[in-house]
């Protein structure tokens, strides 16, 4: 990161895209939509809260690099600052590692065991190959190589070679994104998707609650909303049923079997605190500090009474 602090290098990144956000442009990252990254390179989002994911893949980076210098026999070496490329200038590179003696690039990963079916048959997840592609675009180099700690369960290693057709068709993807959304300020198409609900909520956390309600004009959508709740209601009874003819169907069993599919009705114990009995029995005790308090703005439809 140079001489520039944590704050410094947060705010740097929102000047242009970088590897890590590359992913999500294409539609390749499970965490973060087009539409959030806009919110987030515009200023509308506060800066993620550190985790402990974060916080280990930091740590763990030079770990990482070292077991990738022993595998492979390769040395490497920390590159400080941003890259950054006038040929994509709405692009920006922060990596790990540097190659000695190459033309390379080196990014460490560490994740979890729940995602090792994810490097099968020497497989790796897309995003962490798009990010490596935005690299190679920005930095000029020849390869990159990817190094992958899978917390205790294995380390891993790829080479991905320069691919003038790849970096051609990413870097026209993120200049589209940043000419047409960021720098008019326009936001991109909203998708359904989880993350970009979070990033409405956050865009429009403090509504004017004092004002009449506003009139809307999609009367197609609101339609289309309407009917889709009724279609949802629908289809929730007809599972509702099917399950009910197959727990007939099991009768006291608590397992069965139909082809390649099989079904648990298993026995379930489930103990839940009653809050309302504690407090009525313990009404000197204040648990007002035992609660942890969010806010957020409900969405509701509702047909006019007539």
């Amino acid at each position: 990161m140079s001489t520039m602090d944590r704050a410094q290098w947060l705010e740097e990144r929102r000047k242009g895209i970088g590897g890590s956000d590359a992913a999500a442009i294409i539609g390749l990252n499970n965490y973060v939509t087009p539409y959030m990254l806009w919110a987030d390179k515009t200023g509308r989002l506060p800066e993620k809260e550190d985790n402990e994911a974060m916080r280990q893949g930091r740590d763990l980076e030079g770990y990482v690099a070292q077991r990738f210098t022993e595998s492979a026999g390769k040395r490497v070496h920390i590159h400080s600052g941003i890259i950054r490329n006038p040929t994509y200038p709405f692009a920006h590179a922060n990596i790990d590692r540097k190659v000695s003696g190459e033309r390379a690039g080196l990014e460490c990963k560490t994740t979890s065991v729940l995602n090792l079916k994810k490097f099968k048959n020497g497989e790796f997840p897309e995003h962490y190959y798009v990010q490596c592609i935005h690299y190679l675009a920005v930095t000029g180099y020849d390869r990159w190589y990817l190094a992958v700690l899978i917390l205790n369960q294995g380390f891993r290693w790829f080479t991905i070679e320069r691919d003038e057709e790849e970096i051609h068709a990413l870097m026209k993807a993120e200049q589209e994104f940043w000419d047409t959304y960021v720098i008019p300020d326009i936001p991109p198409p909203v998708d359904g998707l989880s993350p970009t609900s979070r990033a409405l909520q956050e865009v429009y956390r403090l509504p004017d609650s004092d004002s009449e309600a506003k009139p809307l004009y999609q009367s197609d959508i609101l339609n289309d909303y309407q009917d889709l709740k009724r279609q949802i209601a629908m289809l929730e009874t007809q599972k509702k049923k099917c399950e009910q003819i197959l727990q007939q169907e099991l009768g006291n069993s608590i397992s069965g079997i139909c082809g390649g599919i099989h079904i648990d009705w298993k026995p379930v114990e489930k103990r839940t605190f009653d809050l309302k009995k504690f407090a009525s029995e313990h009404p000197d005790i204040n648990l007002n500090r035992y609660f942890k308090q969010s806010q957020y703005r409900r969405f509701v439809v509702k047909e006019k009474e007539s």
